[in-house]
């Protein structure tokens, strides 16, 4: 797949080695051709590269600038969708959420009668230890989309590394029940704070992928996401008034 970019601050032939070079060295970009006249790399890619990767490869010469351009020439398999229904496109994450709801109630339901705390505490188990299957599968793609977006991830990248098996210990630790003061406080702090970057990419509208679940399934960014880290905050939030 090839996409186009523009690139300002490109002067002179050194100027077009110089980002050809920075940009080549990219792990999966196998062709870069750039017009230095019209100020645009046409970048061949054996899989989709996020945007902010292809920057951060020139972050160390502030004066070339790359932004995404109107088209491309042949358009990525991940947003050749974008057209589908709702339905269609939300589909991985109903049948995820639906599931683990569908656990959590048969766990809530006791001989003394539904336990919602425990519900929701399976709920958010299930949440955790499902999403961070999805993103350990290919982690460091989950890294280069969460970089696109996320506060702490956008200014440290390892981040995204981190944070996925936090996600893995919080699914572990909810279905243990260890730790639920301190489990909770975690989960609404890392929570609020990708809610955070998640909000500024859909007010913006930017035309971005989702990567709550990993690089497995192409989400856009939309209410939906931001629903899902509004969700396990609320859960989180009532299990510590609860507790304390």
């Amino acid at each position: 797949m090839t996409h186009t970019y523009q690139i300002t601050g490109m002067t002179c032939g050194g100027c077009q080695h110089k980002v050809q070079t920075l940009l080549s060295q990219i792990p999966d970009v196998q062709n870069v051709d750039i017009s230095l006249a019209e100020g645009t790399a046409d970048i061949t890619m054996a899989r989709h590269i996020p945007t902010g990767v292809l920057q951060g490869a020139l972050k160390d010469y502030p004066k070339y600038q790359l932004t995404e351009a109107a088209h491309t020439h042949a358009m990525s398999p991940e947003f050749e969708d974008e057209n589908r229904s709702w339905l269609a496109t939300y589909k991985p994450i109903l049948l995820i959420f639906g599931y683990i709801l569908t656990i959590a109630v048969i766990a809530g339901n006791t001989q003394h009668g539904f336990m919602s705390m425990t519900a929701m505490r399976i709920f958010m188990s299930g949440f955790f230890l499902v999403f961070s299957f999805f993103k350990l599968l290919n982690l460091q793609g989950f890294a280069d989309s969460y970089s696109m977006y996320d506060i702490i991830a956008k200014r440290f990248r390892p981040w995204g590394y981190i944070y996925a098996f936090i996600e893995l210990g919080l699914g572990l630790a909810f279905a243990l029940n260890f730790a639920p003061l301190v489990m909770n406080a975690i989960t609404f702090i890392v929570m609020t704070v990708s809610l955070i970057g998640v909000l500024q990419s859909v007010l913006n509208k930017r035309m971005i992928q989702c990567a709550c679940l990993g690089a497995v399934f192409n989400l856009p960014m939309s209410t939906v996401t931001i629903v899902e880290d509004a969700l396990m905050i609320i859960m989180s939030a009532l299990t510590l008034v609860s507790i304390i």
